[in-house]
This record gives C-alpha cells, structure tokens and sequence, in this order.
C-alpha cells in the first residue's frame, strides 16, 4: 500500500457517450466487467455507454449503473495492464455516486450488488423529484458563511461542498432562483443551474429514504480492503454499519468532498488517481490542495502513458 496514493471515482455529470469503449476493445477484465454488467441489469448497459444515445444515458436510472460500470473497467484495465506499476492506494473515496464505486473497488460490496444498488438508488432519486420537485446549482466565488445565510433566507440547502470557491444548492426551483438573486447581491461570480431530475442531498430526498433503506438491508456489506472516506463525515468508513449508514444520510445530506480530499492529504497523500470518466474531481483537487498531483485513467491512451511515461525533461 502507498500512503502517497488515493483512488478517486467520479459521479454524475462526468459521463459522456463512447466512455469505457477503448479499454473494453483493448482488455479482457474490462470485456468482463461490461459483460457482467449487462447480465446483473438484463439490458446492454455498456452499448448505451458505448453509443448512447445521450438523452438516455443522462437518465438518473441509466447514468449511475452507467458510471460505476465504466469507472470500474477503467481500474480493471489500469490494474491488467500496468500490475506492480500502479500504486496501491492508501485511501479511496469517490464524489456521490462515485462512493459506489469506491466501495466496490474495496472489496466492501460486490461488483454485483453495487449495480443493483445504484441502479435502485438512481430510480428513487428520480421518483423523488418527480414527488419533490426542485433542482440543483452551482455558486462560483462564494464563501460559505455568506452562502449559508443566503440559503436560510431562500429555503435551499448547501447540497455539494467541492472546492473553494465551488459550493452547490439544492432546493425547490422557485427558492433556488430566489438564492440566486441573493447570491448574486452578495457577491457570487457565477450561478450554474445544473442539469439533474431533483434536489439531491437535501432534505427533498426524504420522501424515498425509507424506501432505500429497506432496500440496503438486503445487500451484505463488508470491511473495505482500502478505508473508503465518507463523503458525509471526510472521516474513514471502517466496518459494515457505517457503510450502511452512509449510503443512507448521503442521499439527503451534504457532500463534503473539499474536507475529504483535506483529509487525505493532511494523512499523506500526494497524487490521486481520478479512476473513470471525466476530470472533474482533478480539476476540485487542484483547487483543494495545489500541491497534489492528480493522474486521470479514463482510457487506453492514459493507461499507457502510464506504463510509458515520457522522458524528464529536467
């Protein structure tokens, strides 16, 4: 284990179609990934990554299976490919849905069951925004003190604490434009309405929690071969119970993706690995901790790149 690695694995927003397509061609443990996938689903999963269409692909239902399966494929190419090569990761931790992963990637929930999962998990946030409606946005150049009381003014909840300088509201659409009047008065630089079915991580989510929770009781979980950093508390998750707790209050709680990746480094870790689709989290972590490297695997071009780097130029 290198205590200067982490495994990062993206959420919603990341994917785009064609993802997972060149390490499927290429590796025989991303065939198999993409072949168990479309068989734990009952549909081809990974020819709506592949070709999409991307309407269908953005669907919350189809996007979450989507995202685990691809950033899955990627890890397994990464791992057939560059063995001893690549780092063992200290920690792993993922943005959202991209937690899924990072527990199935530690051996905490199987392949299997972590699409099953997702795949109901995506269906009830869909089902509650269709009971709840509302929305997401963005809040650029904001400090939080400022934005907390721009959101006890509108009715809205602080839903994603990603970055300095990046926070994100969740609330009732009517009360989100009234948080974005305010936030512009106060100061924000920019206000991003973002394209999802719901308020996710807020309390617009209750109304399908005990559903979810009914359904977690029926997967087993385990102690995580690699400490997964909880997106609620940026603190290690270390045994079943708290995973199964976690996966619960995430729905409706905040993502405090700055503190985790605050926490790795403050214990050691160097250089991330963002695993799947997309440069998002590299992009926070830059913001977070400029210090840090980050290394994107999201395709054979990374993966060899990595197994050849190019010479210094020092």
């Amino acid at each position: 284990m290198s205590a200067w690695a982490a495994y990062v694995f993206p959420g919603q927003a990341s994917q785009k179609v064609g993802m997972g397509q060149s390490v499927y061609e290429k590796y025989q443990s991303s065939r198999d990934v993409f072949d168990e996938a479309d068989a734990t689903l009952g549909f081809p999963v990974s020819t709506l990554c592949f070709e999409g269409p991307s309407e269908e692909l953005t669907k919350t239902v189809n996007v979450q299976p989507a995202l685990v399966a691809t950033s899955m494929a990627c890890l397994r190419a990464a791992q057939e490919a560059l063995g001893s090569k690549l780092p063992s990761p200290a920690y792993m931790a993922g943005h959202s849905l991209g937690e899924y992963t990072a527990l199935a990637a530690a051996e905490a929930l199987t392949f299997a069951d972590t699409l099953k999962l997702v795949r109901e998990r995506g269906r009830l946030m869909y089902e509650a925004g269709l009971k709840m409606p509302g929305s997401m946005m963005a809040v650029i150049a904001l400090d939080k003190a400022p934005l907390q009381e721009v959101c006890k003014e509108a009715g809205v909840e602080i839903s994603n604490a990603n970055a300095p300088g990046q926070l994100v509201i969740s609330g009732a659409v009517d009360a989100l434009e009234k948080a974005a009047e305010l936030a512009r008065e106060r100061g924000a630089r920019r206000l991003i309405p973002l394209n999802v079915s719901g308020a996710f991580h807020s309390t617009l989510m209750e109304p399908v929690l005990s559903e979810f929770n009914d359904y977690i009781q029926g997967f087993e979980f385990r102690k995580p071969r690699v400490p997964v950093v909880s997106n609620v508390t940026a603190l290690p998750l270390n045994d079943a119970a708290s995973i199964r707790e976690e996966l619960l209050s995430q729905l409706r709680r905040c993502i405090q993706w700055q503190a985790s990746v605050e926490y790795m480094t403050r214990t050691g870790v160097t250089t991330y690995f963002e695993i799947g689709p997309g440069t998002v989290l590299s992009g926070l972590i830059r913001r977070i901790s400029p210090d840090s490297h980050s290394i994107n695997i999201s395709g054979v071009e990374d993966i060899e790149a990595l197994d050849n780097p190019a010479p210094s130029t020092d």
